[in-house]
């Protein structure tokens, strides 16, 4: 099975009950064989542009192993569902990823360094003043 990110806007109306459409999509991802690995809720943002009529959306992306053969089916059930105003199911570059992450530990690493070897000059400094 492979890993997707999935983004759903629900309709803003739902920002207080949102768990039954949750567990609606859930339901759609289970029942095309995928399993929610995660999920971020980001809230109720507005749009850069009006989709059907609204001005805000309730984001929610979704981290889901599924087979290949499962996103057609569920993209073609969320294009039907009433509480999603728009998705996007991607493939994320995993080595790219990994690739970041690799690149932002060498970066923390190069940063603790410099602190520490300014801490110890600041120290030497400090002690050259005072004589």
């Amino acid at each position: 099975m492979a890993q997707y990110e999935i983004a759903v806007l629900y309709h803003p109306d739902l920002e207080v009950d949102l768990t039954k459409a949750e567990e609606r999509v859930t339901k759609i991802i289970e029942g095309a064989g995928g399993k929610i690995t995660a999920t971020d809720n980001w809230g109720k943002r507005k749009l850069a542009y009006n989709i059907k009529g609204n001005e805000h959306a309730v984001y929610v992306f979704y981290t889901a192993d599924m087979p290949g053969e499962a996103v057609g089916k569920v993209e073609s059930t969320l294009n039907i569902t009433d509480e999603v105003i728009r998705f996007l199911i991607t493939k994320p570059d995993l080595k790219a990823i990994a690739k970041a992450d690799a690149a932002k530990a060498v970066k923390a690493e190069q940063a603790a360094k410099r602190a520490a070897r300014g801490d110890s000059e600041d120290e030497e400094s400090d002690d050259s003043d005072e004589k």
